[in-house]
């Protein structure tokens, strides 16, 4: 069996030169793009199964490459960002990014959301009436969620939210990503309320609501199912 591929595009050699060994030794096969135009190109030559892309390029924005490559390819993207760069974040994911991981990071982390992604991509396209995932399982046939096989009551909106999370298990969806979904369009804007819903289900789903390990809060942008919680 062939070696995930990874592309990294970045413009640091440091960065580079810190990536290729780790995700090397964590069996992935790396290769390495330093600008925009590389990252499209090597996107469509190499094929990648996963790409990691700094949004700070020197010929281009790392957003631009995003829309571009979407256009033809729904491989993972997986945005390096700084942290005082949220509204690039929310913008990213909403343009089709899967997934962002902050400067600086650690290679474990990484990995992991690149394994996440993985998964994820695994499971596009098959077709599937069961999810499951932390112990969560939603049927989307018999409508009806159960926790660690104890039948839980959602209504109708709090069981497509759910399924929405479930169905992206550890990719972070954006709060306009998560209303257009399950109100619709217009309601973009209407954080307060999907907050409120938010709420309501880890009522029900989570061990502790106060200290959610389900459903997790990515701040200022949205939300994440955790796959990895008990």
């Amino acid at each position: 069996m062939s070696k995930p591929r990874v592309l990294v595009v970045d413009d640091e050699p440091q960065i580079l030169r810190f990536l290729r060994p780790g995700l090397t030794a964590g069996d992935f096969d790396v290769i390495t793009a330093a600008t925009g135009d590389e990252a499209v190109k090597s996107a469509a030559t190499m094929a990648p199964d996963v790409i990691v892309l700094d949004l700070g390029l020197p010929d281009k924005d790392g957003k631009d490459v995003i829309k571009e490559i979407r256009t033809w390819s729904n491989v993972p993207i997986i945005v390096l960002s700084a942290r005082d760069r949220e509204s690039e974040k929310i913008e990213s994911l909403d343009l089709g990014a899967d997934d962002y991981i902050n400067k600086p990071f650690g290679i474990g982390e990484l990995m992991a959301r690149i394994r996440a992604s993985l998964r994820n991509r695994q499971q596009v396209g098959v077709v599937t009436s069961v999810y499951r995932s932390a112990g969560i399982t939603v049927d989307t046939l018999k409508h009806s969620v159960e926790k660690n096989g104890q039948l839980i009551h959602l209504t109708p909106k709090e069981f497509e939210l759910l399924f929405l999370l479930v169905k992206n298990s550890d990719r972070v969806l954006t709060h306009r990503q998560i209303l257009t979904a399950v109100w619709g369009p217009a309601h973009t804007h209407d954080v307060q309320y999907l907050r409120v819903f938010i709420g309501q289900l880890r009522q029900k789903l989570e061990a502790d609501p106060t200290e959610p390990a389900l459903i997790l809060t990515e701040s200022g942008i949205g939300y994440r199912f955790s796959d990895e919680a008990q």
